[in-house]
Formats: C-alpha cells, structure tokens, sequence
C-alpha cells in the first residue's frame, strides 16, 4: 500500500524532501512484486535501503519509492568456509556482527558502515583493507528491463574501486536496473584466534600488530568500530559530526601519463579487476589529503551554511542541524573546484544524488 513519506526520515543526512508514493517491503515477494510494476521503461522508480548513500533534493521524489525492509539470514557450513546468504534489508553491520558470532571471517574490517545488505555490491563497499568483491559469492538480483530473477555469480559482476556493474547500469540508465534481493557471501571459518590477514596499516597499528598479521574477529571489529567512531563514522542520533552520507568523494585513480601525484600525496596501487594484479598505468590517492592541502580543514563551512565538513574527518559533508540538500550540494562544489583548481584533479562524489546536480 503507497503511503506518503518524507525522505529525511530515511537517509542518514537527515536530508530530503516528500514521496507522497512510497511502498516499505518487507519481504522478497514484495520487493519483486514493486520491481515488476514499476520496469525500467516505465520510468523512474527511487529503492531505499539504509540511506547511508544518498543525497536527495528538498523537493523530494515524484515517482514511486521502495524502502526496502527485507530480513532473514541463512547460513550453510563447509569443510573450511561457510555460505552466508542475507536479504538485502538486512542492516550491514548487525549482518557483520552475526558472522562474527558463527565464527566466521572476513567482514570484520568492514564493521560500522551504515546501510544495508544490499548495497554492499553496488558499491562494493570496501574499509581498512578489505571489500566485499573479495568475500561475495553471488548476488540474487531482479532485472527491471526483462522482468526477471537471476543469480549473477563474483566474476559477471565486474567489480572494481567503489564500482560494479551493477552500479554502472544504474549509472547509464539514471536508475536502477538491478534490484538486489540477496547476497551470499563465502566466509572462511576462523582459525582459533586468528581471523583474516590486517591489510591497512591504521588498524594494524591499533591492534598492536604487523600489516599481514592476524587478530581475532572481534579483537578486529571493536578496532574498526573505535576507528569509525574517532572520524565521526559511526551513527549516533545526538552527533551530527555522523549526519553524513559517509566519504563524500572517492579517492581518485589517475592515469600515470595524464595526470602528475602531487608531491608529498598518498600513493596506494590499483589492483585490475580482470588479473588480479597492481595496474601500473594508474595509482590511487587520498581524496582526504587533497582536500586537507587545498586549505580545507576538518568543520570548514560556507558562510551561512548548516552543511560543514565534519569536524573529525575532512571526507565526510555532514548536516549540523536543518540543513538544506543545496547546502550539501554548494559545499561539496567548492570543494571540489578547490581541489580541482589547487591540483588540477576532479573529485568524484560516491553518494547517488536524486534530483541534485554537482
């Protein structure tokens, strides 16, 4: 049943406008069901999960809204690993816990990100080393062109920094075509106390380790979730340093030959999607750093403005209290001319943004 709504209640900017068209589904039927009414050629249709990666505009949604709900978890176990399969409602990090609690590793570096399941591939989430490309199995996914189910397996997802097919689809048809209803994840069971291999030297160093050194699941999780906290990354309804649609901007890959690092910038190495390997035609940067060196600091804000940079972490745009979406938008466009002036590099933004242009 379509129910009126106001899409700030569902985002975690706090940011939007009304949906007077919004469906909540709870279950797999149902979210197939809105999929199959509302296909792609029948026009543009908003899915809402956590709405950790949205920024809609103050005048809302016109079309029809799915706040998708679904729940459950299934588990089968191995020799040596085990299949985790959520439905895309699930929240993440709760997911994240459970997996934790059968033993299981793999997900714990990613412990905090707000959202849902079902995000996750979209994005391919990734934190501290690790991505959830390297841990999926297969996604169960509705097809809003044909109108029909289908389970795409790790390698059709084409996965790489922040990107899918799944979100480069949506990306050409200024919609998603790909619903997702589930994800399965291949975990291997912990080994005593040991879980998966520390990647990102940060958490290493918290856990009192060497990069590529072991630690407990847990030992793990409660270091990412103090990490998260420090840089205003965890959710808390009486912070508004976590009314963010998290990193703002990805970190960019630059063609070697095109564009020059600038000196004294991170240099982190690309891996290519399709070997596996370091790509040496390109190198990642910290969006962060080239922010920070363009003379934005951590709480900077435009005069007037309820939209600040976030006062622990210069990657996350954050509403400070009544903020406006084209408050969002104006503070994210300085930043990203700033940079682009002081570096002659684009920062790209990660979030979607519904009826905003950057």
């Amino acid at each position: 049943m379509s129910t009126p709504i106001n899409l700030a209640e569902y985002t975690t900017l706090r940011i939007g406008g009304p949906a007077a068209n919004a469906e909540i589904l709870t279950t797999e039927n149902e979210l197939v069901a809105f999929a199959d009414d509302y296909r792609l050629q029948d026009g543009p249709a908003l899915l809402v999960g956590g709405g950790s990666n949205l920024v809609v505009s103050d005048d809302g949604f016109a079309g029809p809204v799915g706040i998708i709900r679904t729940e459950g978890v299934q588990l089968e176990r191995g020799r040596g690993t085990a299949r985790a399969t959520a439905h895309a409602g699930e929240d993440w990090d709760s997911f994240v816990a459970w997996t934790i609690e059968q033993g299981l590793t793999g997900l714990e570096p990613l412990s905090g990100i707000p959202g849902s399941v079902g995000a996750t591939p979209v994005q391919n989430v990734g934190a501290y080393g690790a991505e959830v490309s390297s841990t999926i199995e297969s996604v169960y996914l509705f097809d809003r062109e044909f109108g029909r189910t289908l389970i795409v397996r790790k390698a059709e997802l084409e996965f790489g920094y922040r990107t899918s097919v799944l979100k480069r689809t949506a990306h050409h048809h200024g919609q998603p075509r790909y619903v997702v209803l589930s994800v399965t994840f291949n975990l291997p069971k912990a080994s005593g106390t040991g879980g998966v291999p520390i990647k990102y030297a940060q958490l290493a160093n918290t856990l009192g380790v060497e990069v590529g050194d072991t630690a407990s699941p847990t030992a793990v999780r409660e270091a990412v979730l103090e990490l998260r906290s420090s840089k205003g990354m965890v959710l808390d309804a009486e912070d508004h340093d976590t009314w963010s649609a998290g990193s703002f901007f990805t970190n960019p890959i630059l063609d070697v030959e095109q564009v020059a690092l600038p000196e004294g910038a991170p240099r982190y190495p690309v891996v290519d999607p399709s070997t596996g390997k370091d790509d040496p035609s390109v190198v990642k940067t910290s969006a962060a750093w080239l922010i920070e060196q363009a003379g934005f600091a951590k709480g900077f804000r435009l005069d007037g403005s309820k939209a600040a940079l976030s006062s622990k972490h210069t990657l996350a745009l954050t509403n400070t209290g009544g903020a406006q979406a084209q408050e969002i938008i104006e503070l994210a466009r300085h930043i990203r001319d700033g940079v682009q002036g002081r570096f002659g590099i684009t920062l790209v933004p990660e979030p979607n943004l519904v009826g905003l242009e950057l």
